[in-house]
């Protein structure tokens, strides 16, 4: 059996999946990941790359928060980089409007990929993200393990032709594989509580 780790851009499958679809939040991305492999391919293990909003509204901050306790209990490994709150100026107005960005999931995902690849945990990635900005780690990892191989995952809306024509593979998810791959509506920890799926997820 091929052995396979996905990768998850965690923002760009958000807002790529969201932007039409906003029930689709609650998702279970072990078996998104498994949902998307071939009959030959056994997922060895599923990456989150995201971070913890912060300086934002508390109620979306709490609901992340859940999210993210639900898919460590479901076996998920969550890699963070952090939140940072800045601030952009109108050119006309010269007023000042909050702008959050997130920082080190690019680095964080290129860092995973290659010590996997050296460790030889896997024999082919799927990378879920349509961010040209990992073009590089792409390139670097199919030049130095050629017996290894990058497949692109573009969420919805977020086709790249420029990271298809560097991996060895690329399709995009539809909305029907995001819907069979959604979470319970409550999850139940080891420790006994329960997590129950936000409102208006």
């Amino acid at each position: 059996m091929i052995r396979v780790i996905t990768y998850i851009d965690g923002f760009n499958l958000y807002f790529g999946m969201t932007k039409k679809r906003k029930d689709t939040k609650w998702l279970d991305l072990q078996k998104l990941s498994a949902n998307l492999l071939k009959p030959d391919q056994v997922l060895v293990k599923t990456k989150y790359f995201t971070s913890r909003i912060s300086g934002q509204n508390v109620n979306k901050a709490k609901r992340q928060l859940t999210y993210l306790e639900a898919l460590e209990e479901i076996g998920v490994e969550i890699i963070y980089g952090r939140y940072e709150n800045r601030s952009t100026t109108c050119q006309y107005c010269k007023r000042e409007t909050p702008k959050p960005s997130e920082k080190m999931t690019d680095v964080n995902i290129a860092t995973q990929i290659l010590m996997d690849a050296m460790q030889d945990r896997f024999d082919k990635a799927i990378l879920i993200s349509g961010d040209s900005d990992l073009i590089p780690p792409i390139n670097c990892m199919h030049a130095n393990f050629p017996n290894k191989s990058i497949v692109v995952a573009f969420p919805p809306n977020r086709h790249n032709s420029s990271m298809e024509a560097a991996a060895k593979g690329s399709f995009m998810i539809g909305e029907r594989k995001l819907i069979k791959s959604l979470l319970p509506e409550t999850i139940t920890k080891k420790d006994g509580f329960i997590l129950e799926k936000p409102q208006g997820w």
